[in-house]
């Protein structure tokens, strides 16, 4: 049994048992207990990639198993991970603990509840630790399915029409990433052979650029339809909006990256001529998708459509990052997946526990909420600092880097598109302060407030967890940041190969 395969397992193993819970008591403590040891694992895989990565930089997989899973097309169960890898399935761990004690009280088919929710996150453990092609789409399906059941059945508002939009834009994307997929399997042997799903093989050929022409916008946008790629987004807000507490923040803390990691690792990676021709063209899509999310914040009025549009504009800033392929700016592209992962699984988890309470997202319906729930202000406080970038917390840091790397390109094309996407930090800050204002500063607005409950333990366990790593990264960020270049190295000699 490698290594890996335990997060896989684990989630599976949790599933069964809760198929033997009889109520919301046992559903629940058998997810918790089932995350928790995700959790330490996850810890633990930390640490060890530390440890051998203390011998020396190190830039190649580690922890990696092949098993023939099919032999007539070559597919095969080949895992393994490097820093990139390792600090997804940390940010997925962290996420899915925490989304545990968001639901904590989840009554209505807690089970089928529970068993939903971990089963997406089977997917995304799965997809983040693939190295073959084929089981990597295999898993981000398993990611992507679950969803329709969570939103249309423990959603709120016009939840039916917001799964089965999600699920018919992002089943489409799906459809473009397979053509995508296998356009590269059949241009994985040009000079003959067998052909092959398995990603580390596929890098080390030149596939023909026509090839690369063709099928790297399908696989871009493939992916890139789950990291809500303009104009392909209008499927996100509407999801996160009607999503229940738990999914909102798996949602867009980890299953939007899922589509940002594939275009990094797939789209880029496997066809790096192909990205540095068509490059422009998706970086004017994704300069549109932040600036156009940022502004999409400031109109709204509901919580979750805020924090919605703010995560179409911070998704679009990593495959904008992305696009601009030097060291720099990938490496930022990372931490900003992790980072955003954190702070919207916590704005979300804040706005479901605000809502519990308030039986409303209308910020024109709520104030003075720092009086009643000192605890819950102050978390949302801090999880609004960060999205804006203040100094000190993770978003500071990954923003800071983008930006540096955009503007190592000296082309008047990339300046200006630097230029305008930097712009977004001062959209940001208008509309983080503007909800910050309201709805937890001034007077209380409605008399039915005053008796509101702060946190309770389980409440403060979720949102402590995702706050600690928040912190964490802010304060000390070259552990990350160091270990995330390193992973990159491959990368780059790869495209630096190609390219120059």
């Amino acid at each position: 049994m490698n290594f890996l395969s335990l997060f896989v397992l684990v989630p599976v193993l949790t599933i069964t048992g809760i198929l033997f819970t009889r109520d919301l008591k046992g559903a629940r403590l058998v997810s918790a207990v089932g995350m928790g040891i995700q959790l330490a694992l996850a810890v633990f895989l930390v640490f060890y990639y530390f440890s051998i990565r203390g011998a020396g930089d190190l830039h190649e997989m580690v922890l990696t198993a092949d098993y023939s899973w099919f032999p007539s097309l070559n597919i095969h169960y080949f895992i393994g991970v490097d820093g990139i890898a390792v600090a997804m399935i940390a940010l997925t761990a962290i996420v899915i603990f925490a989304g545990v004690f968001a639901s904590w009280e989840m009554e209505f088919l807690s089970r089928e509840f529970f068993i939903s929710l971990i089963l997406l996150a089977t997917g995304v453990f799965g997809f983040f630790i693939s190295l073959d092609l084929f089981t990597m789409f295999l898993f981000y399906e398993l990611a992507v399915i679950p969803m329709y059941l969570l939103i249309g059945i423990w959603g709120s508002g016009p939840k039916e029409a917001s799964a089965m939009k999600l699920t018919l834009m992002l089943m489409g994307g799906s459809a473009l990433l397979l053509v995508g997929i296998l356009g590269i399997y059949f241009n994985s042997a040009p000079n003959g052979g067998a052909y092959t799903f398995n990603i580390l093989q596929i890098a080390k050929i030149h596939m023909p650029i026509a090839a690369q022409r063709f099928f790297f916008p399908l696989t871009f946008v493939g992916f890139g339809v789950l990291g809500a790629l303009f104009p392909l987004h209008t499927w996100s807000p509407s999801g996160h909006a009607s999503a229940p507490t738990a999914v909102s923040m798996l949602h867009a803390g980890v299953l939007m990256k899922l589509g940002a990691y594939g275009c990094f690792r797939v789209a880029i990676y496997l066809m790096p001529e192909a990205a540095h021709q068509l490059a422009w063209i998706f970086i004017i899509l994704t300069s549109i998708s932040v600036v156009y999310g940022a502004l999409g914040a400031i109109m709204q009025k509901d919580l979750k459509f805020i924090n919605a549009y703010s995560s179409v504009s911070h998704v679009g800033l990593i495959l904008f990052a992305l696009l601009m392929m030097n060291k720099i700016a990938m490496d930022g592209a990372i931490l900003q997946m992790i980072s955003h992962g954190l702070m919207t699984a916590l704005f979300f988890a804040l706005i479901g526990m605000i809502y519990g309470r308030t039986h409303t997202r209308d910020i024109r319906e709520i104030g003075g909420l720092m009086k009643v729930m000192p605890f819950l202000a102050v978390m949302y406080m801090v999880a609004g600092f960060a999205s804006l970038g203040l100094p000190g917390f993770s978003g500071f840091v990954a923003e800071m880097t983008i930006f540096v790397g955009a503007f190592q390109h000296s082309d008047l094309f990339h300046r200006v598109a630097s230029v305008i996407v930097v712009s977004s930090i001062v959209i940001t800050a208008v509309y983080i302060l503007r909800v910050v204002g309201k709805i937890l500063l001034g007077p209380i607005k409605n008399e039915v407030h005053l008796n509101l409950k702060d946190a309770s333990w389980f409440e403060k366990l979720s949102t402590t967890t995702l706050l600690i790593a928040i912190v964490g990264i802010g304060i000390l960020p070259l552990w990350l940041s160091d270990t995330i270049l390193n992973s990159l190295q491959p990368i780059m000699e790869k495209l630096t190969a190609y390219l120059h």
